[in-house]
């Protein structure tokens, strides 16, 4: 009578060690793409300033970060000057512009006058969120953006939209007329 191998420990040990290489390689690979993308995208101005006295509040909200891209593109993530990273967020909407800020990371700040508009949407940077996101677009230079958060109220995201849009708008109208 002839027993079977209950255990092949050198065969499952490779195996193990085989899969940790691929792992590890992959992430590899990942984070190698990911500094390609901040090489290609350092020509991108620096970030406002954030100001000392952001103006009058219309509205504050908490919620989460989760990232921009380029306009009209959802899936041309931005990670240059740490717009990739997603993160909480505290966001201020002021007649002066939109301030996030970002505990951990770099704070954000939108001024009114490179505001371009707001909508809602169920995705953006390659996170598709059912429920839904609001999108803020806005300029950096010469490159338009846009950025996605998620309020923690979302059925607060229209009234947000509408705010944002108002104050895109004023700003355009205000920078028309000569002083």
């Amino acid at each position: 009578m002839q027993k079977a191998k209950v255990n092949d420990w050198p065969t499952h040990i490779g195996w193990i060690v085989g899969l940790l290489i691929l792992v590890g390689l992959v992430y590899w690979l990942m984070r190698q793409g990911w500094n390609w993308r901040r090489t290609l995208q350092s020509g991108l101005p620096a970030l406002p300033a954030v100001p000392s006295e952001p103006g009058a509040t219309i509205l504050e909200s908490g919620g989460r970060y989760h990232g921009s891209t380029t306009a009209g593109n959802w899936l041309d993530r931005v990670v240059a000057h740490g717009l990739g990273t997603r993160s909480l967020a505290e966001l201020t909407l002021t007649e002066r512009g939109l301030l996030v800020r970002r505990p951990g990371d770099t704070d954000l700040w939108l001024p009114a006058g490179e505001l371009t508009g707001a909508r809602t949407d169920t995705g953006i940077a390659g996170k598709v969120v059912p429920a839904g996101l609001m999108v803020v677009g806005w300029r950096l230079g010469e490159q338009e953006l846009e950025s996605g958060f998620r309020l923690d109220h979302p059925d607060r995201h229209p009234e947000w939209v509408t705010a944002i849009e108002d104050v895109a708008v004023r700003t355009k109208k205000t920078e028309g007329v000569a002083p």
